[in-house]
């Protein structure tokens, strides 16, 4: 079986992000008078208050004056892929129409409609593009603060959608429910973002780690670094392995490290973009 193209597998992504992100929409938020902000959040909000047009139809038009301050700052990979985002979004939103609604409660609704969402709009920035709007003052912003999570920065902007859907609807239930999903969103965007790109890190005691790091480095081809320390009651010193590890080979460190010595003192922990020779490349346009 071939591989996709590289190109095929990028436009893969990011149709597949907002076809999730318009379900979400049109399935969960917008029947229930909820949103989880960003600019299909404002046209839902001004065909409130102006029936006229779509929502992919509004969502597009605001979305112009914002691509050609995201194409010169972020990029032009970036500037092409918000247009597919856009172009992608406006015509599943629409086309999304045609499908029963489901009758569900508010938080249900809220819920639903941000996790999916959320998991859409993650999809869409792992392919470094946006849906258009307020996604690319978020990826502007993210270049700026670059400790802050993309998921965070998102919140702030679309919390402000989530209160003016409450004003307009003239419903503070609607618009707590719409903070619900806006949340949602939020933590589903970092967990698909960054939670999938976690590895592990494994801190081995043991009076065979001469023999458990070569294990390691044959066996597993992972570097090991050696760190000194002092155990406190024998006042021995004793050499620590530090090693980071894929998720899948978790299993297969702690049997080759109990292998060799069954009383070893094993420490795993989560570690988050791991970069180096065997993991992830650093780029000054990464999440």
């Amino acid at each position: 079986m071939k591989k996709l193209p590289s190109a095929a597998l990028w436009i893969g992504k990011i149709l597949l992000g907002c076809a999730i992100f318009a379900l979400a929409f049109d399935l969960f938020l917008e029947p229930n008078g909820l949103n989880s902000g960003g600019i299909s959040g404002v046209a839902m909000i001004i065909i409130h208050i102006f029936p006229i047009g779509t929502v992919g139809l509004i969502t597009a038009l605001l979305n112009l004056p914002l691509f050609l301050v995201g194409g010169k700052k972020i990029g032009m990979r970036f500037f092409v892929g918000s247009i597919l985002g856009t172009i992608f979004l406006s015509v599943f939103l629409d086309l999304f129409t045609i499908i029963p609604v489901p009758e569900v409660e508010p938080l249900v609704a809220a819920l639903y409609g941000g996790v999916l969402g959320g998991a859409g709009l993650g999809v869409v920035f792992m392919a470094n593009a946006s849906t258009g709007g307020s996604d690319i003052i978020v990826r502007l912003l993210k270049s700026r603060y670059r400790n802050m999570p993309i998921g965070q920065i998102s919140f702030a902007f679309d919390l402000v959608v989530a209160a003016l859907t409450g004003i307009v609807f003239r419903d503070v239930s609607n618009m707590l429910y719409s903070i619900i999903a806006v949340l949602a969103t939020s933590q589903v965007i970092d967990a698909v973002v960054y939670r999938f790109d976690y590895s592990k890190v494994a801190l081995i005691i043991s009076k065979q780690h001469a023999e458990i790091a070569s294990a390691i480095c044959s066996q597993l081809d992972r570097g090991v670094t050696y760190l000194y320390g002092q155990g406190h009651y024998s006042q021995a010193d004793t050499k620590v392995i530090l090693t980071a590890v894929k998720k899948g080979q978790l299993a297969e460190l702690k049997e080759l490290v109990v292998s060799i010595d069954p009383s070893a003192f094993i420490i795993v922990q989560e570690a988050h973009q791991v970069l180096g020779d065997g993991f992830a490349t650093y780029s000054h346009n990464s999440l």
